[in-house]
């Protein structure tokens, strides 16, 4: 048999190593080559994303204030061009109320209705749409008819800069409590027929295709609201007369009125189920405490503490806080000096307050600010907002001396 081949092990001969030295430095020179023509290529893009940035920024650079206040201010002048708040001004004493609505550093204050006039009707309960476009609201007269002649209230929605404003139902009856479905194409109501029954109807947003949902003969049934998949409708029902008139429960039923169920079993008063961003839980109030709860029911739980009345609870947009009311001393109305606002995570624990003499909170859709009414006494009110933390409160109505009172302030989703 062969030998096998031994390597040539001889010492490499100058001219070899020479050879093998350059071609190693060509290699490098080539992928040098391919790193810089990478490298231009990025710095090409990178040079045409920063020249879109600057022209961008120097657009808007002629209007931006020197000032830190200022700058405050025109940070939320920009949020403004994608939000609004809705609320409602009535002059001192009451009644004739308006829906206006404002940019969410106070400006650009409109109003959009007339308050039936003449005949000075009121307006309330103002809804945006999910798209931000619309306005659906209650108003207590057909424009045109006094109040003292006609006590009704129908269902109205408007585009957002007050155009278009539309009735969307007829029927004789009280209506209130405008509730849209999340993908925007109906608006849920409640009528109160002959000053007796409740129950729950739903049309779509151009007025057509009404539909009774509830049919509780001698119930009081109000309080719609959506789940935010819109397959559920949630909302309080009870006696309106006889021995059990205020045991009031909470109930859920399929949006086509279908597949209705009792979810509490009080012997006082459950109300105003407001659902969780994401559709797992309500928060509601039972005899002036804040409990929440499973979407099925189960799992009830108390959250805020005895030794207050607790109501109005608000979820934060990412589920994580709830903000409510927190009233002290004897039961008082609407415009009462001694509620204060709070907020709690959902678990009901780090419970503090935020501030005085302050009601109805409002989320800002990114959940940053809070929007609220000040509540100084019977003369007026205003709209504030704040921080979630209760810091950087401010006036954004700036009611004059004669006193106007502005309340339910609905902060609108960004519009798109």
């Amino acid at each position: 048999s062969q030998a096998p081949e031994v390597p040539d092990s001889r010492p490499l001969e100058r001219d070899e190593i020479e050879a093998l030295v350059e071609a190693l430095i060509e290699e490098a020179r080539r992928e040098t080559r391919r790193r810089h023509r990478r490298y231009w290529a990025l710095a090409a893009l990178a040079a045409i994303v920063g020249a879109v940035i600057l022209i961008l920024l120097d657009g808007g650079a002629a209007s931006q204030p020197t000032s830190s206040a200022l700058a405050a201010r025109s940070s939320l002048a920009t949020a403004a061009s994608s939000s609004k708040i809705a609320f409602i001004s009535e002059p001192r004493g009451g009644y004739c109320g308006t829906v206006w609505t404002m940019n969410p550093d106070g400006s650009d204050q409109r109003r959009l209705t007339n308050g039936g006039v003449p005949g000075c009707g009121q307006e309330w309960s103002p809804a945006w749409s999910p798209n931000g476009r619309e306005i659906a609201f209650q108003s207590d007269t057909p424009p045109g008819t006094p109040w003292w002649v006609s006590p009704l209230a129908r269902i109205y929605v408007m585009n957002a800069d007050g155009s278009g404003e539309r009735m969307l139902t007829s029927t004789p009856g009280m209506e209130g409590s405008p509730s849209w479905s999340p993908d925007g194409r109906k608006i849920a109501f409640t009528r109160h027929r002959q000053r007796r029954d409740r129950e729950i109807y739903v049309v779509n947003a151009d007025g057509s295709g009404e539909r009774q949902l509830t049919r509780n003969a001698g119930a009081a049934i109000f309080a719609p609201a959506w789940s935010p998949n819109g397959r559920r409708i949630a909302f309080v029902g009870g006696a309106d007369r006889g021995p059990r008139r205020h045991n009031l429960e909470i109930y859920v039923m399929s949006a086509d009125g279908s597949e209705q169920r009792r979810l509490t079993a009080n012997t006082t008063e459950d109300g105003n189920p407001v659902w969780s961003p994401n559709g797992r839980r309500i928060v509601f109030e039972r005899n002036w405490q804040v409990w929440v709860m499973n979407a099925d029911g189960t799992g009830q739980r108390l959250l805020t503490q005895s030794g207050a009345r607790h109501f109005a609870p608000a979820w934060s947009p990412d589920g994580r806080r709830i903000a409510f009311e927190r009233r002290l001393g004897t039961p008082c109305h609407t415009h009462c000096t001694r509620i204060q606002l709070w907020v709690m995570n959902a678990d009901g624990s780090g419970q503090r307050m935020l501030a005085g003499d302050a009601a109805q909170p409002s989320w800002s859709p990114d959940g940053r600010r809070i929007a609220f009414s000040s509540l100084p006494g019977e003369v007026a009110s205003d709209i504030y907002v704040m921080n979630p933390d209760g810091t950087g409160q401010r006036n954004l109505t700036r009611t004059p001396g004669a006193g106007r009172r502005e309340s339910l302030p609905v902060w609108s989703p960004a519009q798109r």
